[in-house]
């Protein structure tokens, strides 16, 4: 069942080690069949060089096993949380990359320091309240999902787990890949900007942040090829 999309996860996956987002198990990719509302995971603790396209497994919208023969990621009921709520939602990525991660264990949002990250976000990155260790990971869920709403849906691809790491989500599984890729570039140069700075920051002017982001995503967006 939905064997490209396993192919499309299981390629995510071991991209996610090749951009070096990820080490040992420290990560997830999915995807979701929006006509079945089946999703594609990474099954649980399985080293990236042993993973096959075979051992993904499908779930459907509450979890309960469709296909495969090993347990899905510990982070399913985020990922499934985040599929519940936003709908154009087509793949949603995990890492502990180490910048990213550096300032979600800071507690520190992701300023917008220059046009690089506002071609991607419009504004910080954000950080979720605290969650819940009693249903922890469908507390996690649920504070990632408030998260993005409080921040625009459409506009906030990604966010910071304090203490713990960046979720991301996009329109399809490789955009979700980039999107993670592309925050822990971001929260790299943030972090090299602000150490130049001697700890302070300057944060984008709102009219280049504007003018950048929407000339890529907004209604009358004119980057790239029509």
């Amino acid at each position: 069942m939905l064997e490209k999309l396993k192919k499309e996860v299981f390629e995510a996956n071991l991209q996610l080690v090749q951009e070096k987002l990820v080490i040992l198990t420290w990560g997830n990719a999915s995807g979701i069949d929006r006509e079945s509302n089946w999703v594609v995971i990474k099954p649980s603790g399985v080293p990236y060089h042993k993973l096959k396209a075979r051992d993904m497994v499908i779930v459907d919208i509450d979890g309960k096993i469709i296909e495969g023969d090993l347990k899905p990621s510990v982070d399913l009921p985020i990922h499934l949380t985040i599929y519940k709520n936003i709908l154009s939602a087509g793949g949603v990525v995990h890492t502990h990359s180490h910048f990213a991660t550096c300032w979600a264990q800071a507690r520190k949002p992701i300023p917008c320091l220059g046009t690089t990250h506002a071609d991607y976000f419009f504004g910080e990155i954000p950080l979720t309240d605290l969650p819940n260790t009693e249903d922890y990971e469908q507390s996690i869920g649920e504070k990632v999902v408030q998260c993005i709403e409080k921040n625009n849906k459409e506009q906030c691809r990604a966010v910071l787990v304090p203490g713990h790491g960046p979720f991301v989500w996009g329109k399809t599984v490789e955009q979700s890949v980039e999107t993670a890729f592309v925050l822990e570039k971001l929260a790299e140069m943030a972090y090299h900007t602000i150490m130049l700075n001697n700890g302070k920051m300057a944060e984008l002017e709102d009219k280049y942040l504007k003018k950048h982001y929407e000339r890529k995503w907004g209604k009358d967006a004119y980057y790239g090829q029509k």
